[in-house]
């Protein structure tokens, strides 16, 4: 424990003494615990750089994608049909008639307490022949309807009260529903074995007294340049014409005897949303950049300049530098600036709506070519420097935290080396208190024994 009470010998004050040494001892510890600080806001700086880095990574590869700008508007003249436009896509403008929409087969049983046959068993016919054998558990209606169901054969059951019979025992009828909709969703229910139906022995449940086809499976159908000698027949087993144009997607809503036009063209507006977004994501991460690399200077007289948390960082300038050209470098001969992406003498990026829009208008391929290579070049440059194995970045950012690391070791030394010192300080200023004590009673007892001498002398 250190000393708390002045010297009792001495009458210094001991602990303020050894508190002005240790404070003398331990400036290279505060210069030491200082630099920890300000390479932790560095390392924090560069991570929160490196993280801006990885996102533009990230919207540069998708932007990389040759038909990523393909943004399309797609509409039709009538609510009869809805367009929708992929990647793949074209501008184009056609007109198509709606004759039918697809419908899914369906039929109703003869209304029914029990099932005719003991025990009961059917056959589901699909489309393409093919048979599948029902044995319900009973004759019941549920039970039927149950069978059905549960084979999981494109084929919906449910039973529907039709009232009672002439002993007033209540009666039902079974509708049948594809579950798939066109003419591949046709089918037929037989009572008897699917021996019997290759036999032509068994019976279809719709050639019953009161038992009917509701609705025949049929595929949806439209016809493209109608009237003409081109005229084409499309169908469909939905209503939903998938690739009806290359990228484009039709859907039947109603029946129209005229035409109804589909348009599918170039969205420019969506276009230079997107690249503007991009080009704000670059222009806002080279400012970040720049802004940490500026040095301020003082503004009074002695103020020191204060130097920005990346000033001097080669692998900061040198990320700048390689964004900035792959962001303004030409394209096989083209500039960026043709398509609107700049950069001034001052480095700053900037993005032109309107040229770029009249270069859409003049080629919207070439457009789409350019950018997507600018942001291949973005994506590379980025994932060069932010790759979390690799980066040049990220290796930066090790590099600091192991140099902490060391510091931090060199501050717990420190630590128990001020602990040692301190305790050094004590010892010594004890033992000096120790001898001054002794000495004083040695002159104490020296001046007494010298007064004692004195008084014999006079008494004598």
């Amino acid at each position: 424990m250190g000393l708390s009470l002045p010297g009792l010998a001495s009458n210094l004050d001991t602990a303020a003494i050894i508190k002005a040494l240790m404070d003398v001892e331990a400036i290279p510890k505060t210069l030491l615990s200082n630099k920890i600080t300000d390479k932790k806001y560095v390392v924090s700086q560069l991570q929160s750089l490196n993280s801006a880095v990885q996102n533009l990574a990230a919207s540069a590869k998708k932007l990389s994608d040759p038909v990523a700008l393909n943004q399309l508007t797609a509409r039709a003249s009538s609510d009869a049909v809805t367009v929708a436009a992929g990647k793949t896509a074209a501008p184009i403008r056609a007109d198509i008639v709606v004759d039918r929409l697809a419908t899914h087969h369906t039929v109703v049983t003869a209304a029914f307490s029990v099932w005719p046959d003991e025990p009961p068993v059917l056959t589901l016919e699909n489309a393409e022949g093919e048979l599948l054998e029902l044995t319900p558990e009973t004759t019941s209606p549920q039970d039927i309807a149950k069978a059905i169901n549960a084979a999981d054969a494109g084929v919906s059951a449910a039973v529907v009260a039709a009232g009672t019979d002439g002993l007033g025992a209540p009666v039902y009828r079974i509708q049948l529903t594809a579950t798939e909709s066109g003419a591949a969703g046709t089918f037929r229910l037989h009572r008897g074995d699917a021996a019997a139906v290759e036999a032509q022995t068994s019976t279809d449940v719709t050639t019953e007294p009161g038992a009917a086809v509701i609705a025949v499976g049929a595929d949806a159908q439209v016809r493209l340049w109608a009237g003409t000698a081109a005229e084409q027949v499309v169908t469909s087993g939905s209503n939903t014409f998938t690739n009806l144009f290359e990228g484009v997607d039709v859907t039947a809503r109603t029946v129209s005897a005229d035409p109804v036009t589909v348009t599918v063209a170039v969205d420019t507006a969506a276009k230079s949303r997107t690249v503007g977004e991009f080009v704000t994501q670059v222009a806002t991460l080279l400012n970040g950049i720049k802004n940490g690399s500026t040095a301020t200077p003082g503004t009074a007289n002695g103020e020191q300049t204060t130097l920005g948390v990346f000033t001097g960082d080669s692998t900061v300038r040198a990320l700048r530098m390689a964004i900035e050209q792959a962001v303004q470098y030409p394209v096989d001969g083209v500039s960026p600036s043709t398509i609107g992406i700049s950069i001034d003498r001052y480095g700053v990026l900037s993005f032109d709506s309107a040229t770029f829009s009249a270069a859409v208008a003049e080629d919207p391929d070439a457009v789409d070519a350019l950018f997507a290579a600018i942001a291949a070049r973005v994506e590379e440059t980025a994932t060069q420097y932010s790759d979390k194995h690799e980066g040049l970045l990220t290796a930066r950012i090790t590099g600091q935290e192991s140099e902490i690391k060391t510091l931090n070791t060199q501050l717990d030394a420190w630590d128990v080396r001020l602990a040692q010192r301190r305790a050094t300080l004590e010892a010594t200023y004890t033992r000096m208190e120790t001898l001054l004590s002794r000495l004083n009673s040695q002159s104490s007892y020296l001046e007494s024994q010298l007064a004692a001498l004195t008084k014999s002398s006079s008494s004598s």
